[in-house]
């Protein structure tokens, strides 16, 4: 090239700034009670983990409310501040779900919101079936035990109403899909308890009665409400796939509902 030849121009290039980055979706923190028995700790984590099993890629962590570690409040501080959905692995409205819970999360000064608890939901009673199932109840139950056949809800039991009326839905689903009776009853601070429901339902001529475990995990009540069974006791529901889907279900709609309860 020559002082004379004008330089030859290049392709411009346009400088693009880099794509923002999607910040992540709020982690999942799965809250459960918290129980003395050695099996509870192993069944929430067995139901956590299937939890991850279906959002990979999902922080999908574990805290308890009490006697068992992580406790709630020790999750929330390591997530750093990161956002997240509390998703209480119990299985009607009360005072955990309605006061500690959001307590702790106030107190944690976490951003986090509070989605509705396990029950009532199909869902729920799905996994109480194939538990009944499980523990002997006939697939397809013949005249004699659909005349004679009947179930307790055994649940643990709140002096909130709210609690009740949530279980009483989960007895009316629980029945429309078994086609017998279904009863309420709790381990403790409401009634009737499962011996006096299994008196109610002898008195009405149902004496094969199985006991249904309303129950995230093992424990001293779940062991209670079993030990009164006349004839099937379900075991608790652990990490049945249904339960791990509805956790997700509850994450998934408390992200889509503005009005969700923030703590």
């Amino acid at each position: 090239m020559t002082a004379s030849t004008p330089p030859r121009s290049g392709p411009r290039i346009r400088l693009v700034p880099p794509p923002c980055r999607r910040p992540d979706r709020p982690a999942l923190v799965l809250v459960a009670h918290g129980s003395r028995d050695p099996r509870a700790l192993a069944a929430v984590t067995a139901l956590r983990d299937r939890v991850r099993e279906l959002r990979p890629g999902l922080a999908v962590r574990l805290g308890h409310i009490e006697l068992n570690a992580p406790l709630l409040p020790d999750t929330l501080a390591a997530l750093g501040g990161a956002p997240a959905v509390l998703v209480p692995l119990l299985l009607s409205r009360g005072y955990h779900v309605k006061r500690d819970i959001p307590a702790m999360a106030a107190e944690a000064r976490a951003d986090v919101r509070v989605a509705p608890p396990l029950g009532p939901h199909p869902l729920l009673a799905e996994a109480l079936y194939d538990r009944l199932l499980e523990a002997g109840w006939p697939t397809d139950p013949d005249e004699a035990t659909r005349r004679s056949g009947a179930v307790v809800l055994a649940a643990a039991g709140s002096r909130d109403p709210d609690s009740a009326t949530d279980t009483r839905r989960t007895a009316r689903l629980l029945a429309d899909r078994l086609g017998v009776p279904v009863l309420p009853a709790y381990a403790a601070a409401a009634g009737p308890t499962v011996p006096a429901a299994l008196r109610t339902l002898a008195a009405r001529g149902r004496h094969r009665v199985a006991v249904a475990s309303c129950f995230t995990a093992p424990g001293r009540f779940a062991t209670q409400c079993a030990a009164a069974a006349p004839w099937l006791a379900a075991a608790p529901l652990g990490d049945h796939p249904a339960m791990a889907r509805l956790v997700v279900r509850r994450y998934e709609q408390s992200l889509a509902t503005p009005s969700a309860q923030a703590a």
